[in-house]
């Protein structure tokens, strides 16, 4: 079968009646390509280093950038969503917003990103339109986006080649393990659970001080998922295969007691649902199975589940029937026992991976090295730079009087910044500083604030010269800060092991 050419517009300035012949089933291909890499790496997977897909990492850096700090009021989410469309991200305000909304809801992210005030959705309904809800960034964000102006990571243009964003955050705490991720790319997906931020930084530590650490001794901290809904995992087989190369799965169950509902009838009380599992979705299909008669012995199912209390599904059981036996009917019928599964791929330098929790961690405090030690560079280059001014202001001083009847002898700014540096042993940085420095703060000057100035960027200057000097220096401050991390946010396990 012939292959139908593709005509193509002529590019400016060639002959406007030329028409190009062009292989249709290889330009489908490229142009597929093409597609499949920027769903890859623009959209649908989360960088390991920093555990967000770009949209996500738009968001927070944008917010940062608007000052919606934890300390300041809430705005609406549309001004947000607006703001990251027309600066950062060339898609739709939909993706835009549905990010927010997962960042900000408790039952998705074990460590929630956004703060959110108004309707964010529940398990089984979707949240208020842009225009109705309000967020901020939560505290933990800080931790991700602070230090991004201290040269530690670097940027890229945005989609017009106007401004600058991000290519990845600084991320002080491991966000992929802990917050979890999902995403449909082209020929690869990522479903990745939450963990437990102080098993996952008490894991990192460990193997900062024991690079060679095995898998069952990272274990022994991590030893499964810890989803934000909390539940009962199972059957933990697929755990450690995860973990080992990236994939593997298991069952999580909800949690459920046995006990007096009313003064004659015995019930089951469901608590906890397994991840992403709603009430009421679970009281549709129970009813389905009753109706059907594949279950009985149940009398009445009733959902008392509200924002404020929580979830609470209370299924009353007729008399003459065991409740531990309906109880494991519903574990094998209804979403009550659910499998997830793991399928661990990110983007590690750009190319998309399959990572075991190792790696996963692996990648993390290898970023976060670099970070220290941009920002060191950074910071003791910032100090060296005053350190010359502080310098140059002491030799000023000792001689106020001096300097002023030279500035005022000299017929401009050159002059004046030569007879500087003549004088007083100045640099040009040092003299120019002193021009520019407007009179009335010149001669209040304090001799004894400067020399105590001049004492503390020399002592901050040698403690980070001491820290980049020393790779053990710069882990060590890598897990100091993972420490307060820890200490600030980490919360007790929710997902029990059976």
């Amino acid at each position: 079968m012939a292959k139908a050419p593709k005509a193509v517009l002529p590019k400016p300035g060639e002959n406007p009646g030329k028409i190009v012949d062009i292989d249709v089933s290889q330009e489908m291909s490229e142009s597929f390509l093409e597609y499949a890499y920027s769903v890859i790496y623009s959209r649908a997977l989360p960088d390991a280093r920093d555990g967000l897909k770009p949209v996500q990492r738009r968001i927070l850096h944008q917010m940062s950038d608007m000052g919606l700090r934890p300390d300041k009021g809430h705005v609406k989410c549309a001004r947000v969503v607006g703001e990251v469309m027309g600066k950062l991200h060339p898609h739709g305000d939909g993706a835009i917003y549905d990010a927010m909304v997962r960042m900000a809801q408790s039952f998705s992210m074990r460590l929630p990103l956004i703060d959110g005030h108004g309707n964010f959705g529940s398990l089984d309904s979707g949240p208020a339109a842009m225009r109705y809800t309000e967020s901020r960034l939560a505290t933990p964000a800080m931790a991700m986006v602070n230090e991004s102006d201290e040269d530690t990571v670097d940027f890229g243009s945005n989609y017009d080649g106007q401004l600058l964003e991000p290519i990845v955050l600084p991320a002080a705490f491991p966000n992929l393990l802990v917050n979890g991720a999902t995403g449909i790319a082209v020929g690869m997906a990522t479903n990745m659970p939450p963990h437990n931020l102080g098993e996952v930084i008490a894991a990192t530590k460990h193997l900062i001080d024991n690079p060679k650490a095995t898998l069952k001794a990272l274990m022994k901290f991590v030893p499964a998922p810890d989803f934000p809904t909390g539940g009962e995992i199972t059957a933990r087989e697929g755990i450690a295969e995860a973990y080992e190369g990236g994939r593997g799965s298991f069952k999580v169950r909800a949690t459920a007691v046995i006990e007096k509902v009313t003064s004659r009838k015995m019930g089951i009380v469901i608590t906890e649902f397994p991840y992403n599992i709603g009430p009421e979705k679970v009281v549709e299909k129970i009813a389905d199975l009753v109706k059907a008669k594949k279950i009985q012995g149940i009398s009445d199912i009733i959902d008392l589940s509200d924002g404020q209390q929580g979830t609470k599904v209370v299924v009353e059981i007729k008399n003459g029937y065991e409740a531990e036996d309906v109880l494991e009917k519903l574990y094998k019928l209804t979403p009550m026992e659910d499998q997830f599964s793991i399928n661990a791929v990110a983007l590690v330098n750009g190319k998309p991976l399959t990572l075991g929790l190792k790696e996963l961690l692996q990648v993390f405090i290898d970023h976060r090295i670099e970070v220290v030690r941009r920002r060191s560079e950074y910071r003791k280059g910032k100090a060296e730079a005053r350190l010359t001014l502080v310098d140059g202001l002491l030799k000023a001083i000792i001689d106020i009087d001096k300097v002023i009847k030279i500035i005022r002898a000299s017929d401009d700014a050159a002059v004046a910044k030569d007879a500087l540096i003549k004088n007083f042993k100045l640099n040009d940085e040092q003299a120019t500083y002193i021009l520019d420095m407007p009179l009335r703060r010149l001669t209040k000057m304090s001799k004894l604030e400067l020399e105590s100035e001049q004492k503390e960027l020399k002592a901050i200057i040698a403690a980070l010269k001491k820290l980049l000097a020393s790779e053990d220096a710069i882990k060590a401050q890598v897990a100091v800060e993972l420490d307060e991390v820890a200490k600030n946010f980490a919360t007790p396990r929710r997902t029990r092991l059976a």
